[in-house]
């Protein structure tokens, strides 16, 4: 009778673990839609945005290059200058004359006035300078929009990796958090079965052993949760231990097959798109160079004044059209020209290299998420046998149809494969991220 109270309250020891085990694993599935107020990837991602130093400094990078395209611009439009000096000679200019055999001197300016000039001038014809000049400025913009947009991607996908690994550390946190309350039942279970001389000693110093490893291991993902979540909060430019609250996420399947992906990731890619608008840019930049033998055309006017009491007109209007020639430079522009051109065609086998790098790039990460899903799918499987195998053995155990070392074994199989799924859903999460990186679309 003794023995049939004993294993009654042993397995309903056991069962009451496995179900607590089960329930605290759980928990991470059903926290997501209670937690109304938690931190989305979106959000991160706008907080992240406003706070990143690179970012920013990318901004200031196209300002800085809108406002080369402005001066470019300028070159079309007429320049005014104005200047003016007063002058003062030690000696009065006089000319000398000498007139039947007498020496004459007559003043021609005063020893001080002020002399003071404006003019206008108006390139008519640069032989395509002005015009090409604006066309490399106009492309060094779009290439350094492009770099933004880049430096966006690359941020996004850091806080994306944040983010998951906060999530991978919550969910495995909750693993080991029901591994050690399983654990603690079965000790307690152990000592209850050792008083009715029903477990041998060596079995309560195992299950204790293995509650201490449990605890261990509780305490070192506790420390790697806290790393991810210090790690996230850098990225938002918040304190390192502000309290991280996020928003499940779930893996997301794309459309298309990998041939389809790679035409997709080479079209959208803005690393790609800003070497096509540097190459145009040294193409526009070589043109430049190679027009400064050209002949150069334009239109000036202006007002003079000179103050002068012997000049019956201090001021007169003066127009003139002027015409500029670099007939011989040495070779200067052309090999200047040459060197530009040498770089352009550099970037463009970059560009190629790269082209070539981004389509492995997408059939890696198109594989990952390929076996990541599969992954997920197993593991997802191996949960209910891993739960079933542990209830099993237990029932076995607290009837002695099995040996101690089965109930532990069989535990620590369910907490590998609560991991092993977990892993295995994030690793899918993030593989779906980095699709999308590599196809530019993130």
């Amino acid at each position: 009778m003794g023995d049939t109270i004993v294993q009654k309250r042993s397995s309903y020891g056991y069962v009451s673990a496995l179900a607590l085990a089960i329930l605290i694993s759980g928990q991470i599935a059903s926290s997501a839609a209670a937690q109304t107020s938690a931190e989305t990837l979106q959000q991160a991602w706008d907080i992240a945005q406003s706070a990143d130093h690179g970012l920013k400094a990318s901004h200031d990078e196209t300002a800085a290059a809108r406002s080369q395209l402005s001066a470019a611009r300028a070159a079309r439009l007429p320049s005014l200058n104005a200047d003016a000096n007063y002058l003062a000679v030690s000696k009065l200019p006089e000319l000398k004359a000498d007139l039947l055999g007498q020496s004459f001197q007559i003043p021609v300016a005063q020893r001080n006035g002020v002399i003071a000039s404006s003019s206008v001038t108006l390139p008519l014809y640069t032989g395509g300078r002005i015009e090409h000049g604006i066309a490399a400025a106009s492309s060094v913009v779009k290439a350094s929009e492009f770099g933004e947009t880049s430096s966006e991607q690359d941020l996004k996908l850091r806080v994306a990796e944040a983010y998951v690994n906060v999530l991978r550390a919550t969910r495995v946190l909750q693993v080991a958090k029901s591994h050690q309350a399983a654990l603690e039942a079965h000790v307690r279970d152990v000592n209850n079965l050792a008083q009715e001389g029903m477990a041998a000693k060596n079995a309560q110093l195992s299950s204790q052993v293995a509650l201490l490893d449990a605890q261990q291991q509780v305490l070192q993902v506790t420390n790697n949760l806290d790393l991810a979540c210090a790690a996230y909060n850098r990225l938002l430019g918040r304190p390192l231990d502000q309290p991280v609250l996020l928003e499940d996420v779930a893996p997301e399947a794309q459309n298309g097959d990998l041939p389809q992906l790679v035409e997709r990731a080479v079209q959208e890619r803005s690393e790609l798109k800003a070497l096509d608008r540097q190459i145009a840019a040294l193409r526009d930049q070589e043109m430049v160079v190679r027009r400064e033998t050209v002949p150069q055309v334009g239109v000036s006017g202006g007002y003079d004044y000179l103050q002068d009491r012997y000049l019956q007109h201090e001021g007169q209007w003066v127009v003139g059209v002027g015409l500029k020639w670099n007939v011989f430079d040495g070779g200067s522009s052309r090999n200047r020209g040459r060197a530009i051109g040498l770089q352009a065609s550099a970037l463009h086998e970059k560009r190629e290299d790269l082209a070539s790098m981004i389509g492995l790039q997408v059939r890696q990460s198109w594989l990952d998420e390929q076996t990541t899903r599969k992954r997920v799918d197993v593991t997802k499987s191996a949960i209910a046998q891993a739960n079933e195998n542990v209830r099993v053995v237990r029932d076995r155990y607290v009837n002695g149809l099995a040996p101690y070392t089965e109930v532990l074994d069989a535990e620590t199989a369910r907490v590998s494969t609560e991991t092993s799924n977990a892993n295995a859903v994030y690793d899918a999460v993030m593989a779906g991220f980095r699709l999308k990186y590599s196809m530019g679309e993130l």
